[in-house]
């Protein structure tokens, strides 16, 4: 395996539309004020978050309810949020989408790891490895692990994709095996 470089990245995205809504270099401002870098960098693309995000509801009865994957639709734990931002309460998380749409090649598996901005606030970027012939939007569980509130932007970078490229090609995709996350267009929640 080795790790892929922003000419590469640039090419696949320009020529082979690895990366949709692809920016080809690191900004640093989003609709003319400051944001925290998204683009492509030396060996990765920082990714946008996006405006949709699902937020655990809270009722009277959150800590006797249980999230369990085999038994429920997880949907009826979210409600939507669309807007600029979202405030993330403290030990809590949201679910979120990227601006872009990856198109993964047959040899390549993307591996996700968050901006150190976010970090230094007490902020987790988690996503499983984005897996060749995978195709979508992503969707970002961010955690906050902050004592405190903290709101994160849609527009800025949130996290970093690294471009591995295997010397050969797998012998089974996510297409191939028909994934239950491939060509998702919003923000997914957890399913069996």
């Amino acid at each position: 395996m080795n790790i892929k470089s922003d000419s590469w990245i640039k090419k696949m995205s320009k020529e082979h539309g690895m990366i949709e809504n692809f920016c080809d270099r690191q900004y640093k401002t989003y609709n003319g004020k400051p944001a925290v870098s998204y683009g492509v960098s030396s060996y990765g693309y920082d990714v946008r978050c996006g405006e949709k995000f699902l937020v655990p509801r809270i009722h009277h009865n959150a800590f006797y309810s249980i999230v369990d994957l085999a038994c429920q639709d997880q949907t009826e734990h979210f409600e939507e949020h669309i807007g600029d931002s979202c405030i993330i309460p403290p030990s809590s998380f949201v679910l979120a989408i990227t601006k872009e749409k990856f198109n993964m090649p047959d040899n390549i598996i993307g591996i996700c790891v968050g901006k150190s901005t976010y970090a230094r606030c007490g902020i987790i970027v988690n996503t499983t490895p984005i897996e060749p012939q995978w195709s979508g939007y992503i969707t970002l569980e961010i955690s906050n692990t902050n004592i405190k509130p903290v709101k994160i932007y849609a527009g800025h970078g949130i996290c970093q994709v690294m471009f591995l490229a295997s010397a050969e090609k797998c012998d089974v995709g996510y297409k191939d095996r028909k994934g239950k996350y491939d060509a998702q267009e919003s923000v997914q929640c957890g399913k069996l």
